[in-house]
């Protein structure tokens, strides 16, 4: 279920050595990480939290790109192919990011030929923008990006999403308007279909969501993967 991320093609070295170049930030929840159309002057690895990625539309509309987390990457498209920002970058959660200016993440690139593991990253970042708007129904989507979420919620010094852990109760800090926009569709058919993930050990509030248990509601979203 869960989405490869740079760290998952370069492999352990590679990505440690990207964070030898780098200096952290910590932000707090909601920080404007990357504007859209700003110069791309630095690229942002994840170290812990939870942020999101969106692009205003020309008819002034929001769409929320992806949810991301330790082990991945923002802002490279722009520093490699010049030009502005495509999309933004918000934080959803507390964050340390290590920042890599672009003549270094170049330098970077080249050193270690990572041309390639970046064209497939890329790639599987399209996959997984594919199937959360046209694979599935609408229940089927909400409960795979929520498990998205939960696992990247995860601290990564506690191992991730250990089995033995499944069944506790994980917070996502999300809106039923970012989720509305990631699956692009209606904040009333968010609502509705969180009301029927309940059965599944999901709970929403205000501007958050609680999933209590995680195994069951992969198995809500699995038929993604067939």
């Amino acid at each position: 279920m869960a989405n490869p991320t740079l760290r998952d093609f370069v492999g352990e070295k590679v990505w440690h050595d990207l964070l030898e170049r780098a200096f952290d930030r910590w932000h707090p929840a909601r920080t404007v990480l990357m504007r859209q159309g700003e110069p791309g002057t630095h690229v942002l690895a994840v170290r812990s939290g939870v942020a999101k990625v969106l692009r205003a539309e020309r008819n002034g509309e929001l769409t929320v790109l992806a949810f991301r987390g330790h082990g991945e990457l923002l802002g490279e498209i722009a520093v490699i192919g010049g030009g502005g920002r495509l999309a933004g970058v918000e934080t959803l959660t507390r964050a340390c990011v290590a920042v890599i200016n672009k003549p270094d993440f170049l330098r970077f690139v080249t050193e270690h030929d990572l041309s390639p593991a970046l064209t497939r990253y890329a790639l599987a970042r399209l996959s997984e923008s594919d199937r959360a708007r046209s694979c599935g129904d609408v229940l089927q989507r909400l409960a795979a990006v929520l498990v998205h979420v939960a696992e990247i919620s995860r601290d990564p010094a506690d191992g991730g999403g250990d089995a033995d852990r499944g069944h506790e109760p994980i917070e996502l800090a999300l809106t039923r308007q970012e989720l509305a926009q990631y699956l692009r569709t209606s904040r009333n058919t968010v609502t509705a279909h969180l009301g029927a993930l309940a059965a599944h050990g999901v709970r929403a509030g205000r501007g958050r969501v609680v999933v209590a248990d995680l195994p069951a509601l992969r198995r809500v979203a699995v038929a993604l993967e067939s």
